[in-house]
């Protein structure tokens, strides 16, 4: 089983702000770890780590910052197919960073893999609909809002992109209304009556309470006191929590690190707990695997002794 990091840079300079965080982070984990780039330009990434890992140019969607979800479903229609063992799908940005240790990440794995995580709720009434996912032309059931950075399950995954194809035209209605990815696949999931099984959690860590505009939320820069103590309350809410953003280039590595790498007072039971999960997941697959193989062989055996 597999996590596909799923990242969307739209900055112009085709950058991941802490590639180094990144990479070293990734390393630890990297037998459950694949990792997708959905870019802007080409041309523009320097990186040979990112170019190494960009999707196909056929996937390559047109995007602007109030409509992404094509370059979304892009990254998911690539990670299904190009490999079968993907069962998570986070979607991060260039300012995304893992805020987490490598092994409470790969815990919250094993654990949670046939989970979506996704926040979400009703769109309040009050609030003017009009331009947002062309909500206003749907049932006041499917006035659904979202964080538009979440992790989805291969399952859910499935049922999404079942949904573009079965629905078009609703889909491209919605997706042709304002910040749509922070709508439909609330809304998607819920016509496969799927949003009840979703656990109603953030994975991303965001602060909102200031923002740098209406759309945006605060971009750690400095690393002050009020950044850490922000972080602080941020992971004491959010039990689920991986990964952090909007964080700036300039923000101080030291600080990230603490976090990802500080000592861990659980990590014996952690490392006893993976340890069942992992043996679990493997002779799950193994008996099954081996299971259909037997039956395949008596079959087969069976017809050419008629």
């Amino acid at each position: 089983m597999k996590v596909a990091l799923c990242f969307l840079i739209s900055d112009s300079s085709g950058a991941l702000y802490k590639e180094h965080i990144w990479r070293e982070w990734i390393q630890e984990n990297k037998d459950i770890i694949n990792v997708y780039f959905h870019y802007k330009s080409y041309e523009d990434i320097k990186s040979l780590w990112i170019l190494d890992h960009v999707l196909p140019k056929k996937y390559i969607m047109e995007t602007d910052y109030f409509h992404v979800v094509p370059a979304y479903m892009s990254l998911l229609d690539y990670g299904l197919t190009s490999d079968k063992s993907n069962q998570w799908f986070c979607f991060l940005t260039e300012s995304c960073v893992p805020i987490i240790s490598p092994l409470k990440f790969r815990e919250l794995f094993f654990t949670y893999w046939n989970t979506t995580f996704l926040k979400w709720e009703p769109f309040p009434p009050s609030v003017l609909v009009n331009t947002r996912a062309n909500l206003h032309l749907f049932d006041k059931r499917a006035q659904l809002k979202h964080s538009p950075w979440f992790t989805i399950k291969r399952d859910d995954v499935i049922r999404c992109l079942t949904f573009r194809q079965v629905n078009r035209r609703i889909y491209n209605t919605i997706c042709d209304g304002k910040v749509a990815n922070e709508s439909i696949f609330a809304i998607m999931l819920s016509a496969f009556k799927q949003l009840e099984n979703v656990k109603n959690e953030d994975t991303h860590l965001s602060d909102w309470s200031r923002m740098m505009s209406a759309t945006s939320p605060y971009l750690f820069k400095e690393g002050s006191k009020k950044d850490v103590s922000v972080i602080d309350t941020l992971l004491e809410k959010n039990k689920y929590a991986i990964f952090l953003r909007k964080v700036a280039p300039e923000f101080p590595d030291s600080i990230l690190r603490n976090y990802i790498y500080k000592e861990d007072p659980l990590i014996k039971t952690r490392i006893a707990r993976l340890f069942f999960l992992e043996w679990y997941h493997f002779f799950r697959y193994y008996w099954i695997s081996h299971l259909f193989f037997c039956i395949g062989s008596c079959i087969v055996i069976r017809l050419l002794q008629l």
